[in-house]
């Protein structure tokens, strides 16, 4: 209501100001005619009438009235060139201001809410350089000062540093006018004041900042530079260092556009996701759920295969493990060298070190040692597991998700007691498969609860099947030493202040995973590091032409989001000098592999009130869905966060079968600005999974139905009846 009153205040100022007629004073003719009688007043009360003018100079700027320009005049044939700039300069950006309080006030939040996510880029370069931006529009007449006003209020730039930037932006432009002014007499219209030589000459104003901020670009890229002695040819175009999701799809974009790449991996090519993460774990995911499925034959009417009744049957690793490694391996030439050769990318193995900012040193794996120069490194060195510096641990021995595979490889059956430590994505999916295989497991995490970047209700859920697969969760217990004795291993963990004592027979550490950092050259060359390489929106490190993708680059350990960062790497890294690209984070999904899958994108409750943001929830149970009651499969839910009396999507939380295909629909529907009135109006086929994005958006749509209209809808069906005097 309060807006509505200042809308309809202001509404009332400018038609009273068109209905009076007033703009016909604010001319340059009916300020020639009445001068003389100008100076009167102004002789007669020199301070009443400055104030007088500064006063209606601020009403007709702060009202974005037309006069402003005339006004500006009129400072300057009554009160002369210095009195007329003061008077007229800081009125100007006091009115400014006001129209930009009044416009931010009115639409600043709404517009905000509406196309935040599209006007991200914006926000961020406002509030990085938002005073520059101003300060060069400010510096060139031919833009409307009050469409500026209005514009620069829907973006999160300071009011003060608004002011401030208005008052000085704009002081070249009225003095011009201002001194006109002192000339009235001579003027014939307001063009003659801008003359094309003057016009060029604010333009040239107005370029001058970009001028000197390109040059100051320059002076710090060559002050980065300095002491580095710069080659006069290059051996390559590029230099990837890593073979992992980041490094692999860089080096195949540098060789699509023509550019000589070369490709250096240690160890092997596809990095941690082929060989010791995303594709062994989800083949034993698999393998796991296959035994759960025997386990609980009769839930689909079969009989229960013999011996398998119970969690702690055994099956056989050496078979699981076979068809782990057959996996893998079929896999393997989608990443192999002979695939990125014959791609034209030059695939070199060994150990890559930066030299300097153009030359890479390589300690071949064929004991040769190689130099390269190159225009532009990309570093997508990946991550490896975090080991937690517990007493005892390295006597009793510790597994991570880098070496279990092999130790998997060499056992006859599954670990018999297992320990996890960690209640992460890694920690829960190996926990649930090992104690489906038949493992004795406990799960051991410091926080109140699991998956702890998840609501609440997820965590509940996936805890509670957790348990029912016999794993033992032990939340809220602390991690303190490993001990010893005879042939019997143990972790004592705290908990309420008590310690309590936990045998294994193998220990996984799933605590979480760091960026490789060292062994690159990046100390030598002073490249800033936290947990991460330090890059820009650009992913450039300190040095402009040496890039970071992927896990060592953050802020997601991801192989679709490191896939993801590689265009940008690659794209920035070839033709960055032309144009350049920041990388975007908007719409990022990922999904934890247990059963059922938990699959997100965008914002869950505790992240949006945590943000602050205000959201309507809608959930739809899918042991409601057709689908899954038919596969016996029916637990989970779809969560819909969305903008308050708006379809727009904030978020998704999926927990349920096939939660990471399904979660696809949105991820689309967020990336392209779709609500979700789309998704329900979209065809889904019956009977699938899918149907539950369908029934969550009617859900959605059944809540948000104007509840006033339908005593409005039953008269009007009642009189379609003829039964009109029905209540």
């Amino acid at each position: 209501m309060k807006k509505i009153a200042v809308l309809m205040i202001l509404a009332l100022c400018v038609v009273a100001f068109f209905v009076f007629d007033l703009a016909s004073l604010l001319t340059l003719e009916q300020l020639k005619a009445s001068m003389s009688r100008f100076s009167q007043w102004r002789d007669a009360n020199p301070i009443l009438v400055s104030a007088a003018f500064f006063v209606l100079y601020v009403a007709v700027t702060a009202l974005s009235l037309p006069g402003a320009a005339v006004m500006t005049l009129a400072a300057g044939a009554l009160f002369g060139l210095l009195w007329g700039v003061i008077l007229v300069s800081f009125a100007s950006s006091l009115g400014a201001t006001l129209a930009f309080l009044v416009a931010r006030y009115l639409l600043g939040d709404s517009v905000q809410k509406k196309f935040g996510d599209r006007l991200k880029t914006i926000n961020d370069g406002v509030r990085k350089d938002g005073a520059f931006y101003l300060f060069t529009l400010r510096l060139v007449p031919i833009f409307p000062f009050f469409l500026i006003n209005l514009l620069m209020a829907l973006t999160p730039i300071r009011s003060t540093t608004f002011y401030w930037v208005s008052q000085v932006g704009m002081l070249a432009g009225t003095a011009v006018f201002v001194n006109a002014g002192t000339q009235l007499a001579k003027l014939d219209s307001l063009v003659g004041i801008l003359s094309p030589a003057l016009l060029l000459s604010f333009v040239l104003l107005g370029v001058f900042p970009w001028v000197a901020k390109t040059v100051i670009s320059v002076i710090k890229r060559k002050r980065v530079y300095a002491g580095y002695s710069k080659p006069k040819r290059f051996d390559r175009n590029m230099v990837v260092i890593g073979a992992g999701a980041g490094g692999l799809v860089t080096s195949y974009i540098a060789a699509v556009v023509g550019a000589k790449v070369t490709l250096v991996e240690a160890h092997k090519m596809g990095g941690d996701c082929l060989n010791t993460g995303c594709v062994p774990s989800k083949a034993l995911i698999k393998s796991a759920k296959v035994a759960k499925l025997m386990r609980s034959a009769e839930n689909y009417g079969l009989e229960n295969l013999s011996g398998l009744e119970n969690h702690s049957a055994q099956f056989s690793m050496a078979k699981i493990m076979a068809r782990v490694n057959e996996v893998i391996k079929t896999i393997e030439p989608h990443d192999s060298i002979e695939r990125y050769t014959n791609l034209g990318v030059e695939v070199i193995e060994g150990y890559a070190k930066i030299i300097d900012p153009w030359t890479v040193e390589i300690a071949r794996n064929d004991g040769q040692t190689q130099t390269l120069t190159t225009r532009s490194i990309v570093l997508a060195t990946g991550a490896e597991p975090v080991v937690p510096p517990l007493p005892g641990i390295e006597e009793v021995g510790y597994l991570t998700s880098d070496n279990l595979w092999q130790t998997l490889s060499s056992l006859p059956t599954v670990p018999k007691r297992l320990v996890v430590l960690g209640g992460g994505p890694i920690g829960c999916e190996l926990t649930q498969s090992f104690a489906r295989l038949g493992s004795q497991v406990t799960q051991v995490e410091m926080g109140d609860r699991i998956m702890a970047r998840e609501d609440g209700d997820v965590s509940d859920f996936v805890k509670a099947r957790l348990e029912a697969d016999g794993v033992t969760v032990l939340t809220g217990h602390k991690a303190l030493r490993c001990e010893i004795n005879g042939d019997e291993k143990s972790i004592i963990v705290e908990h309420q202040g008590q310690e309590v004592r936990i045998s294994f027979d193998y220990l996984l550490c799933a605590v979480g995973r760091k960026a490789r950092l060292t062994g690159y050259g990046l100390e030598d060359l002073a490249i800033p590091v936290d947990r991460t390489i330090t890059t820009n929106e650009y992913l450039e490190t300190l040095y402009p032409n040496i890039f970071a993708a992927g896990d060592v680059a953050g802020p997601y350990q991801f192989t679709h989001t490191a896939s993801h960062q590689a265009w940008y790497a690659a794209v920035n890294a070839l033709f960055g000098n032309v144009k350049k690209f920041k990388a975007d984070y908007r719409v990022i999904p990922w999904t934890t592999f247990t059963e059922p899958e938990v699959a997100r994108v965008g914002l869950n409750e505790q992240e949006a009130i945590a943000a602050g943001t205000d959201y309507d929830v809608t959930v739809y149970g899918i042991d409601d869905l057709d689908r899954a009651i038919a596969e016996s499969e029916a637990a989970g839910f779809v969560k819909l966060l969305t903008v308050p009396g708006s379809d727009k999507i904030l978020g998704v939380t999926i927990v349920g079968e096939h939660a990471g295909e399904l979660l696809a629909e949105y991820v689309l529907a967020m990336k392209h600005g779709l609500g979700v009135n789309k998704v329900f109006s979209t065809i889904h086929t019956y009977p699938t999974w899918s149907e539950a994005n369908k029934f969550v958006a009617g859900q959605w749509k059944q809540a948000s139905a104007p509840t006033h209209l339908q005593p409005w809808l039953k008269k009007y069906h009642a009189w379609r009846r003829g039964a009109s005097n029905e209540n």
